[in-house]
C-alpha cells in the first residue's frame, strides 16, 4: 500500500465562508489569472489550497478531474464546483460572477470603443503575459504532480501522457488519454488518502433536472434556430453549442465561436479577431470574449443585452452539468474501484498539463535567454511562496517591457 504524502496543511472543518466572500476571493482570481485555464488551475489552487485551505489537495484534483472530462470551460467549471461546494447554488453564482465580470466587462468596453495601443509596449505586454502562463503553469505542474503522482507507475504514467500528447497533437487525444488514464489506474495499487468531505448541497432528484435540462436546451435550440431563423435565436444556439461542444475550453473555443457567429453573419470576420486578440491580453476566462461577440452581434435587443444574454448561454450548458453530475461524484469517487480509475485521471491530467506546459506555452513564449530567466524567476517566486500571484504577474510583465523597450532603443 502506498502513502500519499501531505505538504498541504490539514482541513480544519468549520463555518464556510459567506457568499460575499466566496465573490470577493472569485474577483480577486478573475482580475489577476491570467494564462488562460490551465494557468488558471494553478491560480485557484495556490490560494483556495494552499492559502485559504477552502479545499485539501486531493478534493481539489478531484474537482478538476471532474470538469476535464465534462465540455465546456475547465477553470470556470472549478471555480463554480468550488464556490457550490462552499455556499451552495449561491455559492457557485457567486463564483461565476467574481470570476468572470472582470474579464467580461473589459471585454465589453473594448467592444464598446477602447481603442489599442500599438507600438514595441504593448507588443511587450502581450509577450509578458505569456511568460506569465509558463511560470504559473510551470508551478501548478509541479504542485499537482506532487499529490497525484505520489509513485512512479503514476509517474510514468504521467510521462506517457505527456509524450501521447505533444507526439500526436489532435485535439481529440486529450479525451483519449484521460480514459486510457482511468483504465490503467485500475491496475495499480490503491493510494490511501484522507478525504474531505464538502457538504452535498444538491439532491439526486435535482441533478438528474439538471441534466435533462442541459440535454434538452442542446437539442431544442438548434431546432427553434431552424423554425424561427432570427439573430437572436441563431445566438442563443450559437453560444450554446459552443460551450457545451467543448472540452478544456480556452482556446478550445474559437473556432466553435467563429462558426456560431461568424460564419452565420452575426459579427464580421475583422470584430471577431479583435475580440480574440484582446481576450488573450486579459485575466480570466477565455469564454468572457462572448461579451464582446455579444454586443457586437446586432440582435435587436441591445449591446448590453447582447453581451448578457452571450455570456448566460455559453456558460449555461457546462455549469447545469456540473450541477448535474456532482452529487453522483461525490459517491462514486470513494468507491474503490473508482477511485482507483480516479487515480489514473489525475495521474494522466498532470502529463496533459506538462504537455500543455512545453507546447505550446514555452515554446511560443520563451524566443529569448532573457524570456527563459524571467520565466525561471517567475516560477521561483511562486514555488517558495515569496510573492503573491498578482506580485509575479507584475514582475514578469514589467521585466519583458522594460527589457524589451532597451532592446528597441
Amino acid at each position: 500500500m502506498f502513502k500519499r504524502q501531505k505538504s498541504e496543511p490539514k482541513y480544519v472543518n468549520g463555518s464556510s465562508p459567506s457568499h460575499w466572500q466566496i465573490f470577493c476571493t472569485f474577483l480577486y482570481l478573475g482580475c489577476t489569472s491570467f494564462g488562460g485555464p490551465v494557468a488558471h488551475i494553478g491560480y485557484f489552487r495556490n490560494l483556495l489550497v494552499e492559502r485559504k485551505n477552502w479545499l485539501n489537495a486531493q478534493a481539489y484534483s478531484d474537482l478538476v478531474a471532474l470538469c476535464q472530462f465534462l465540455p465546456g470551460p475547465a477553470s470556470s467549471q472549478v471555480g463554480f464546483a468550488i464556490g457550490l461546494v462552499k455556499g451552495g447554488y449561491f455559492g457557485g453564482l457567486a463564483a461565476f460572477l467574481g470570476f468572470t465580470l472582470p474579464s467580461a466587462l473589459i471585454l465589453l468596453t473594448f467592444s464598446i470603443g477602447l481603442d489599442f495601443v500599438g507600438g514595441v509596449a504593448s507588443n511587450s505586454l502581450l509577450a509578458g503575459l505569456k511568460l506569465v502562463a509558463v511560470s504559473v503553469v510551470g508551478h501548478a505542474v509541479v504542485m499537482m504532480g506532487n499529490v497525484s503522482t505520489p509513485d512512479w507507475p503514476r509517474r510514468s504514467m504521467a510521462f506517457l501522457a505527456a509524450v501521447v500528447v505533444l507526439l500526436v497533437g489532435h485535439p481529440f487525444v486529450t479525451m483519449f488519454v484521460i480514459f486510457l488514464g482511468g483504465f490503467f489506474g485500475l491496475m495499480l495499487p490503491q493510494v490511501e488518502l484522507q478525504f474531505q468531505k464538502p457538504r452535498n448541497r444538491i439532491g439526486g432528484y435535482n441533478a438528474l433536472v439538471f441534466i435533462i435540462l442541459a440535454l434538452s436546451l442542446l437539442i431544442l435550440l438548434p431546432i427553434l434556430a431552424y423554425l424561427f431563423p432570427t439573430p437572436l435565436f441563431r445566438l442563443l444556439d450559437g453560444f450554446y453549442r459552443s460551450g457545451m461542444l467543448v472540452f478544456g475550453g480556452g482556446h478550445v473555443v474559437l473556432p466553435l465561436l467563429e462558426g456560431a457567429v461568424v460564419d452565420t453573419g452575426l459579427v464580421s470576420e475583422a470584430d471577431f479577431l479583435v475580440g480574440y486578440g484582446a481576450a488573450q491580453a486579459i485575466p480570466g476566462p477565455m469564454f468572457a470574449v462572448a461579451a464582446f461577440l455579444g454586443q457586437k452581434a446586432d440582435i435587436g435587443i441591445g449591446g448590453v443585452g447582447g453581451a448578457a444574454i452571450s455570456l448566460l448561454m455559453i456558460f449555461l450548458g457546462p455549469f447545469l452539468l456540473v450541477l448535474g453530475v456532482m452529487p453522483f461524484w461525490e459517491r462514486l469517487r470513494h468507491h474503490k474501484g473508482f477511485r482507483k480509475a480516479l487515480d489514473g485521471v489525475n495521474a494522466s491530467v498532470v502529463g496533459l498539463l506538462t504537455a500543455i506546459l512545453i507546447n505550446p506555452l514555452t515554446t511560443a513564449a520563451i524566443t529569448t535567454f532573457h524570456d527563459a530567466v524571467i520565466v525561471g524567476v517567475g516560477f521561483l517566486f511562486l514555488w517558495r511562496c515569496w510573492l503573491s500571484p498578482i506580485f509575479v504577474v507584475g514582475l514578469i510583465v514589467t521585466s519583458k517591457v522594460t527589457i524589451d523597450l532597451i532592446a528597441g532603443s
